[in-house]
């Protein structure tokens, strides 16, 4: 089940959502003009590439050499808003060496699952980092359902800057569009948790499921093709009584957010996480049809800013999210019950037995925070397929023998 259950990030049919992006907000999910979000003097840009064949845009069809030269470079590929370094870089001083055999295991576990970093943290000093596939330590890396994590999180800025009053308010409040379909009375917490008892389909290897008729809705319908696809689903549960991994529904807490904010997810992250978590690299978020940014994919950063990340949840978000956010957003909301002992989902993060939890998204990235430990360990990756439950297992086992040795 975990196999199935950790293979469930968005993919997202990147080819349908991002494929000749526009960037301006779509119709049904017009934004007001945005607060004033920008930094100093740094303001967030858009970006587009060079036209590209439709055919080089199947990023889940990509071969192991394309992805490992493109995962670093998503913006030659795609439309997206590039957000600047932080006025101030948080520093990672070095901390003091993993022990020899740790080391070893880190080493054996980049190459067998194709890693291009590995960064390990504890209590914000780096024990270990190294990289491969070309990457460096400048380069940016794509994120995937990674992403998910990071729209949490500005879920969570939302309520504390009184943007969104309470998880408990119904979706429609902020996304009207969904008024009288299978989404009214379903609460934004419910949504959060993927617990909306709409029902979906995420199969990649079905070509008439949800995830992969996206495609349709974009051609059909573009910039309005979130909100057009989700209110055509029907219910299957009553709201808060089923979990059902829903990518639609994560792209759906983007444009909540964005709604109720006034800006896309890419501006209001320079000032929620970029700024406070001191990121090095800046951040690349791509754009969907709406030129709002895919709540649910699609952002590139550098392996330290993964880390970056991973110790600012850990250490509770620096007053931008509502005290106890991240204790709550990584606690299992859902338990996976006895097939899973000790797994569950949160608000957009995974969790993990004994109280850690992560960020995961296909193709091996991960963020994972053991906070008992103040540990943090990123990894970025280009597995050979999309899905691999040995390598987050593999990943997990190493994780959990560095847990050990701290005291």
């Amino acid at each position: 089940m975990m196999g199935q259950i950790t293979g469930m990030v968005s993919g997202i049919a990147l080819a349908a959502l991002l494929a000749g992006c526009a960037v301006r907000i779509g119709s049904e999910t017009e934004l007001p003009a945005p607060p004033p979000l920008v930094v100093a003097d740094k303001a967030v840009q858009i970006t587009q590439p060079p036209a590209r064949a439709q055919s080089d845009l199947q990023v889940l069809f990509w071969n192991d050499a394309q992805r490992s030269e493109r995962f670093r470079a998503m913006e030659q590929w795609f439309a997206g808003h590039e957000v600047p370094a932080a006025n101030t870089t948080r520093a990672l001083p070095n901390g003091a060496p993993l022990g020899a055999d740790l080391q070893a295991d880190l080493k054996a576990l980049m190459a067998s699952t194709n890693a291009a970093g590995i960064m390990v943290l504890e209590d914000g000093k780096v024990r270990y980092e190294a990289y491969g596939l070309g990457m460096g330590a400048g380069d940016r890396w794509t994120s995937f359902s990674v992403a998910k994590s990071f729209t949490s999180t500005l879920l969570g800025a939302a309520v504390k800057d009184g943007f969104i009053a309470s998880l408990d308010d119904p979706v429609t409040r902020y996304v009207p569009g969904l008024a009288g379909s299978a989404y009214e009375g379903v609460s934004v917490r419910q949504l959060a948790t993927m617990t909306s008892g709409v029902k979906w389909n995420e199969s990649y290897t079905d070509p008439n499921s949800d995830v992969a008729q996206m495609n349709r809705f974009v051609v059909e319908y573009g910039a309005d093709a979130i909100i057009a696809q989700m209110k055509a689903l029907p219910r299957e549960s009553t709201p808060g009584t089923k979990w059902v991994y829903k990518t639609g529904e994560t792209n759906l807490i983007g444009v909540l957010v964005e709604n109720a904010v006034g800006a896309p997810l890419a501006e209001y992250a320079q000032t929620k996480i970029v700024e406070p978590a001191g990121f090095a690299g800046g951040l690349f978020w791509m754009v969907d049809p709406r030129g709002g940014n895919i709540g649910g994919c699609c952002l590139s950063i550098t392996l330290g800013d993964y880390a970056r990340m991973g110790q600012f949840a850990l250490e509770g978000g620096k007053g931008v999210v509502p005290e106890g956010w991240f204790t709550e957003a990584g606690r299992a909301q859902v338990d996976f019950g006895p097939d899973a002992p000790g797994f569950g989902y949160g608000y957009q993060w995974w969790a993990y037995p004994g109280g850690n939890y992560g960020a995961q998204g296909i193709f091996g990235q991960a963020i994972t925070i053991v906070p008992q430990k103040k540990l943090v360990v990123a990894v970025i990756s280009n597995w050979p397929t999309a899905t691999s439950s040995g390598g987050r297992s593999d990943t997990r086992e190493v994780v959990m023998k560095i847990a050990a040795s701290i005291d």
